[in-house]
């Protein structure tokens, strides 16, 4: 599909990242929503009120991720920030870091690509063009964790956090497995 653009989402990239995700928001309402809340906000908030979540964040400047484009619009993009802003990845049995206390370790939870653009190379550009501008804010590390895939074509709805090949290619490494077999940690350090 050629080269990909990567845009930051801003104010000016809302309506791209609105239309990428649709009016699902993309996975069942989830509008990037899902590691920043509780249980229970993110079932109160609903599709609207995740929605107007990251819409008064991202446009105030607030964590977000990239965008990458691979021709005729935003075609998917990845989540991140520090992890102070994914409470439910500080709370998760599973993924909880063992290094809680350092700030400087950001998260990338989530992945969104378009049906039409996947296997395109749209969420590995967002991934590799979100590790200099982490760096400039101060991340001394990005963390991800992927779905340790049981089947060569696993269901796209269980690719949300990425693949491990995905960050490999992005110079992550593994960094530990959690006991549920269901995912890797992998870390990707960030030199000055």
């Amino acid at each position: 599909m050629g080269d990909v653009e990567v845009h930051a989402v801003d104010a000016g990239r809302w309506a791209d990242l609105a239309k990428l995700f649709g009016p699902s928001g993309a996975y069942s309402g989830c509008w990037c929503m899902w590691f920043r809340e509780s249980s229970a906000e993110f079932s109160r908030n609903g599709n609207a009120g995740n929605r107007a979540a990251l819409e008064s964040g991202g446009a105030a400047g607030g964590p977000g991720g990239p965008l990458g484009d691979a021709g005729g619009g935003a075609g998917g993009g990845a989540g991140g920030g520090p992890r102070t802003a994914y409470p439910r990845i500080l709370r998760s049995p599973a993924l909880k870091p063992d290094d809680p206390a350092d700030a400087a370790v950001w998260s990338v939870p989530c992945f969104f690509i378009r049906r039409d653009r996947r296997r395109a190379g749209v969420a590995g550009a967002p991934l590799a063009a979100g590790l200099a501008p982490a760096r400039a804010r101060g991340a001394s590390a990005l963390a991800g964790a992927p779905g340790r895939a049981a089947s060569k074509m696993p269901p796209a709805a269980d690719l949300y956090t990425g693949t491990v090949p995905l960050f490999t290619r992005a110079g992550f490494i593994e960094h530990r497995r959690p006991k549920t077999g269901r995912r890797v940690v992998m870390r990707r350090a960030l030199s000055a």
